[in-house]
């Protein structure tokens, strides 16, 4: 069969379109790779042939990016409208969550907006520190390398941007270009959150599995408050079986993406998760609600209730109270001025009927020695992790770069006294492993593996604010007490 006659078979079989539409199909193909058909190769993909038919034929240029815009282009036809989507999904609803995300997500892995090809290139593995914490590396390979066309564009673009940012709904279905994300295949649901209009959509380069948006269809700034709390169990109520977490509102402990309110979440349980309560702090004026710190390397707060409303309302005094709190012992400064250096990475999943609400405490405070961050991982760190430490770390999952493939195997070669060209930065790392183990061509990996481990640790223990020792259980004694005290007395005098 002749490629353009197959592919127009599959769209139809998608459910995008019917049989009568197949003339139309066959042109809106050949408008995108050219009129004459070819035969198919049974080695490659439908959409693959066409690319390189594209490139052969000079319909395109040869680089990342006109590549990925036609991929996309193609895989659009294969996916139904937007509008065909949100009824779908919809009425797949009124069964159960899990049978409308079921459907959704394998819509966005068939339409190749998740691109599970480039994922599995990404190296995983997990492991349990000396600090008998659970933890997860992965080392990210999927994100293609920008072209430098596309680095070009993006620095000469200085006027109105449309779609304003990678998270505007303005995407959906937005072909793209140098320096512009191609989403010609991108759907959105439309949602209802916390009585305002959101978008939920799966990530196109998914960090664990089934990762999601959620995106306010307003390109407005993030801020972590009681609404963000409305919010996160609005979507647990709708989509019980997903997590969900926003990263902080605040440069150095927030995400890349401040300038858009977003969350993600996803089917995925992760090790801080699993994490247990070390100590409980009571509540007198909420029976209704657990509270305990987390023995977790980040300092962690953890609320559980059935009642959602006690929930809301003792998380956000907690929010409210830590923007306040400072600890000059601790060298924790609530505020510079009017600069405001507290918030709270939030993250919700369930337990059956109740809500699981994880603060994890941020401080963005620099100083002399800490010029990136005083609770940012720290420069004898930074040969392996520089970059902030957004909420899948905080939840213990290592989103590590990719330089760190072709470095490991130098390391992994000193190791074994094989010649290399181990970096200077990993070298001090490098002899201290060596030192500490009996090295061999079998046990290796392994080794190497936990000493990666080791390191996420000693990151997430740099961005917690109160310390795993003695001086940091002081600290938590101190803020948890005054904490309880100011909501006890906010209490009474509501009476």
């Amino acid at each position: 069969m002749k490629i353009i006659e197959k592919f127009a078979d599959e769209v139809i079989e998608s459910g995008a379109y019917q049989e009568l539409d197949r003339v139309y199909i066959i042109n809106k193909i050949k408008a995108l790779v050219g009129d004459e058909d070819q035969e198919c190769d049974e080695k490659q993909t439908s959409v693959h042939q066409f690319v390189q038919m594209a490139v052969d034929r000079k319909i395109i240029p040869d680089d990342n990016t006109s590549r990925e815009v036609l991929n996309d282009e193609l895989y659009d036809l294969k996916t139904p409208t937007p509008s065909k989507v949100n009824e779908i999904f919809w009425q797949k609803m009124q069964k159960s969550a899990i049978t409308a995300t079921d459907w959704f997500y394998k819509l966005c892995v068939d339409n190749n907006y998740v691109k599970k090809e480039a994922i599995a290139k990404n190296i995983v593995f997990s492991g349990r520190s000396s600090k008998n914490h659970e933890l997860e590396i992965t080392i990210n390979l999927s994100k293609p390398e920008k072209d430098p066309k596309a680095i070009a564009a993006a620095a000469h673009n200085t006027g109105n941007k449309y779609p304003q940012c990678a998270l505007c709904l303005e995407n959906e279905g937005y072909v793209g270009g140098y320096g512009k994300n191609a989403r010609s295949n991108l759907r959105v649901i439309r949602m209802t959150i916390g009585g305002h209009p959101w978008g939920f959509q799966y990530s196109p380069y998914a960090y664990f599995n089934e990762h999601c948006i959620f995106l306010d269809q307003k390109h407005i700034p993030m801020i972590i408050n009681q609404q963000t709390l409305i919010n996160l169990i609005d979507i647990e109520k709708q989509l019980p079986e997903y997590f969900v977490g926003s990263n902080a509102d605040l440069p150095i402990v927030g995400g890349s993406m401040l300038a858009h309110e977003h969350y993600q979440g996803g089917r995925h349980v992760f090790p801080m998760m699993k994490a247990k309560i070390k100590k409980e702090v009571i509540f007198d004026k909420y029976p209704d609600v657990k509270v305990g710190i987390v023995d977790w390397p980040m300092s962690d707060l953890r609320l559980i209730s059935k009642n959602s409303l006690a929930l809301i309302s003792l998380g956000s005094k907690i929010i409210d109270f830590w923007d306040r709190y400072s600890d000059q012992d601790r060298q924790i400064t609530a505020f510079d001025g009017k600069t405001r250096h507290h918030t709270v990475t939030p993250i919700m999943h369930r337990d059956g009927e109740k809500f699981v609400l994880d603060l994890v405490l941020r401080d963005n405070n620099t100083s002399d020695k800490y010029p990136l961050g005083i609770f940012h991982p720290h420069s004898e760190l930074w040969h392996i992790k520089k970059e902030n430490i957004g909420l899948i770390e905080v939840m213990g999952r290592a989103i590590l770069p990719g330089r760190l493939k072709k470095e490991l195997e130098e390391v992994k070669k000193y190791l074994l006294d094989e010649n290399n060209e181990i970096a200077e930065s990993h070298l001090a790392w490098a002899q201290e492993i060596k030192a500490n183990h009996q090295i061999t061509s079998e046990n290796v990996d392994s080794i190497l593996q936990q000493a990666l481990v080791e390191v996420f640790d000693q990151v997430l223990e740099c961005a917690g604010v109160f310390k795993n020792n003695e001086n940091g259980e002081v600290g938590w004694q101190k803020f948890t007490e005054a904490l309880v005290s100011e909501v006890d007395r906010e209490n009474e005098n509501k009476f």
